[in-house]
């Protein structure tokens, strides 16, 4: 059997199969020193983290919307250079179907399910940057896709394969801390400009709302930029390149920057994925167009097998004490507590990691040096080296095990995360089942299951 129609064979295997290692190219036969065919779907910005991750493969072909992108990483990636361009990401899978073993996707978050889902359901393996996607249903949907496809999958969030990540599981699970009863993870920002700026950053406000209308720039294609939001949606210059996510039909704010970075750790060492009520506490700014200028926002979460009941809050925004937590008794390490983070509030201790959940310490700077004296518990997870994309092409090649980050796991995080961002639009207490939806306000569970798309971006409606 050729390796790419294996390849096929083993993503269409079905419901319920075991992606690794059985359906890697290393199980062929093949030199495990085989090159895969990887497309890049979205060409700049971002783009640069999965053409330097995907490193000594063949990148193919690339698809971008805005014909500028195309040129913006050839310097340091001079190798993309042969790559067959396209506009539309659909057009290169259709046509390039049997030349591409796997796709990365590194569009707005209103795009990833899309570009996401068409790949997989041609069988090829995925890596979507951080947040997953833009809606809870589009999460839920990923994860049956991953189970029918059986491909290789992974969320592009580059803590989940840092080695701090495992150590603080490591400490948790050798019961230094106790029980974990309370987290507290932050960010400050989104920091909006005041003015229009003479190029676009991630973070501007617009003078007027509904916003102005702007002239479409000749190097962009706003209707495939849009996908499946509405094709009569008017452009403004602040939607793209980059500022995007602070706009709510396309982003989810601070939320969907870096609460995918800072809040990884607790939610994989604490099981934080299905939380019973979800409320907002705070809110500033923010309107029908934009995201707010600062949230607060608790979840609460029952027992997880021995895991205790345990309340997890998010905050960003301007400082001042409804924004940010409270420093611990406990912390001695400098006078204020860093920019980020997360807080873990233990029966035992206080612990801490930083804002790409890496560099795990204890909040008591003394009682940390004693612990690293002791010696720390024995490492029992394994380290993955060179980040996510790496990972994920090693577990593709049948090399290693299947992604940390692989959708089983990004699926339930992000909407676990979602949550917080509806919370935060709606306002009040939202009590949520699995398996139910919103089960006190069940008018809202329309957003559970995001905007309509329009005709022809209507992925994922069969799982």
């Amino acid at each position: 059997m050729k390796r790419r129609q294996f390849i096929r064979n083993a993503a269409a295997a079905g419901a319920g199969a075991v992606i690794l290692p059985s359906y890697s190219i290393g199980k062929l036969g093949t030199s495990a020193n085989s090159k895969l065919n990887i497309a890049m779907i979205g060409a700049g910005n971002i783009a640069g983290m999965a053409y330097a991750g995907c490193k000594g493969e063949n990148i193919v072909a690339i698809a971008d919307v805005d014909s500028n992108m195309f040129g913006q990483h050839l310097d340091k990636h001079p190798e993309i250079a042969k790559a067959k361009k396209f506009e539309d990401f659909r057009e290169m899978l259709d046509k390039m179907d049997k030349e591409i073993d796997a796709v990365c996707i590194n569009t707005p978050d209103h795009t990833h399910f899309v570009a996401t889902m068409h790949a997989m359901e041609m069988g090829k393996h995925v890596c979507t940057q951080k947040p997953l996607t833009y809606s809870i249903w589009e999460a839920q949907t990923l994860q049956k896709a991953k189970a029918k496809y059986g491909v290789v999958t992974n969320m592009a969030v580059q803590g989940h394969t840092f080695d701090g990540i495992r150590q603080m599981k490591e400490w948790y699970e050798a019961d230094v801390f106790g029980q974990i009863r309370e987290v507290h993870s932050w960010r400050p920002g989104p920091n909006f400009e005041k003015e229009y700026p003479g190029k676009a950053g991630y973070w501007h406000k617009m003078k007027t709302f509904p916003p102005e209308v702007h002239p479409i720039p000749d190097n962009l294609n706003w209707d495939l930029w849009l996908g499946p939001r509405p094709a009569d949606t008017p452009f403004h210059k602040f939607y793209h390149p980059k500022s995007w996510r602070a706009y709510n039909q396309f982003g989810n704010g601070i939320f969907g920057d870096w609460m995918p970075h800072i809040s990884d750790a607790p939610v994989f060492i604490l099981d934080l994925y299905e939380p019973v009520v979800v409320e907002l506490e705070e809110k500033v700014g923010g309107n029908a167009w934009m995201c707010p200028d600062g949230n607060r926002v608790r979840w609460e979460f029952k027992e997880r097998g021995s895991k205790a009941p345990c309340v997890f809050y998010w905050y960003n925004g301007p400082g001042g004490k409804a924004f940010r937590p409270e420093k611990p008794e406990a912390w001695t390490w400098d006078e204020k507590l860093p920019g980020g983070g997360t807080l873990y509030y233990g029966d035992k201790t206080v612990g801490y990691t930083d804002v790409r959940s890496n560099n795990p310490r204890l909040a008591n700077k003394e009682e940390m040096l004693a612990f690293e004296a002791k010696g720390f518990p024995t490492e029992k997870y394994p380290r993955v080296k060179g980040g996510p994309f790496a990972e994920w092409i090693r577990a593709i090649k049948g090399e290693g095990p299947e992604p940390g980050a692989n959708f089983d796991f990004a699926s339930p995080f992000t909407v676990m995360m979602l949550l917080g961002v509806l919370a935060a639009k709606v306002g009040g207490r939202i009590e949520w089942d699995p398996e139910k939806g919103i089960t006190n306000r069940p008018e809202l569970n329309k957003y559970v299951s995001g905007p309509v798309p329009r005709k022809g971006w209507d992925y994922g409606r069969d799982l």
